[in-house]
């Protein structure tokens, strides 16, 4: 064999290794485009929300605005409720309650129904239905709700509370109290949301039950309630504002308190 021939075969035999490395070594291209949309993404899956919370309640340690009840922070986009809002928030103010009646009872009562709601595992905000059941003054109801907490005489005695034959615990704080964080903690248990045990408080376990199966809806802040529920949580947020943040509502004297749960309260003295 001429070296020319030699030469040519080495350099045939150079182009079958280097083509047998090329099939071997590689991946096979894909035959589809890859820029096609239409093909199926890795899809991260999320823990499905409770029926009962609806997601148009932002329940989140961080609220995304600042009027929250127990950490549920109401939808101010809607337009109903930003009104509903601003009418409990005027009907607060001291424009027009003209006193700090609601005020000295927060200094009063909060350092005694705090731990206790804290004992129980109800959200501080639950503190600010007093102010709101018994407003500026107490007394017993036409229907017959008495104390701060307003329970009427059957519920009373249902939650250890002794009322008759010359006692009424209605009117003691810490007892009532106590029984107050039992009722609202089986509200919760049967709502699953602390906005829809505060109405089930105003209004009665049974009958928002009913209003639920009936609407087929379980968010207070859609629902479509009697004009007493339907301002109830709305009235809780706007005591807690105006008790937080006095100076913008019209009350324009005030001093820090320390509360009981190591925050801290301003109480207007106007």
């Amino acid at each position: 064999m001429t070296k020319r021939h030699l030469i040519t075969c080495s350099v045939i035999v150079l182009l079958v290794i280097i083509s047998a490395f090329s099939i071997c070594g590689t991946k096979a291209m894909p035959t589809t485009d890859i820029r096609n949309d239409k093909a199926p993404l890795a899809v991260n899956k999320t823990e499905k929300a409770s029926p009962r919370i609806s997601s148009f309640i932002y329940k989140t340690a961080e609220a995304v605005n600042d009027y929250t009840f127990a950490n549920e922070a109401i939808p101010l986009r809607d337009a109903n409720v930003t009104r509903k809002l601003k009418h409990s928030l005027q009907k607060h103010s001291f424009k027009c309650v003209q006193s700090n009646v609601l005020q000295h009872k927060a200094e009063k009562l909060f350092p005694i129904i705090e731990p206790i709601l804290k004992a129980y595992g109800i959200p501080d905000d639950f503190k600010y239905i007093p102010l709101v059941e018994s407003g500026l003054c107490e007394g017993t109801s036409i229907k017959g709700a008495r104390g701060l907490w307003q329970f009427m005489p059957g519920t009373a005695r249902t939650y250890g509370l002794k009322v008759g034959h010359g006692v009424d615990d209605r009117l003691n704080v810490r007892k009532s109290t106590i029984a107050a964080c039992k009722y609202i903690k089986e509200l919760y248990v049967e709502f699953n949301s602390w906005t829809l045990a505060a109405a089930a408080y105003n209004n009665g376990s049974i009958k928002l039950a009913k209003v639920i199966n009936k609407q087929n809806e379980d968010n207070y802040f859609r629902m479509h309630l009697n004009r007493e529920t339907g301002a109830y949580v709305y009235n809780l947020i706007a005591m807690k504002a105006i008790i937080t943040q006095p100076k913008k509502y019209g009350y324009n004297y005030y001093k820090v308190g320390n509360s009981g749960i190591g925050t801290l309260e301003l109480l207007a003295i106007n």
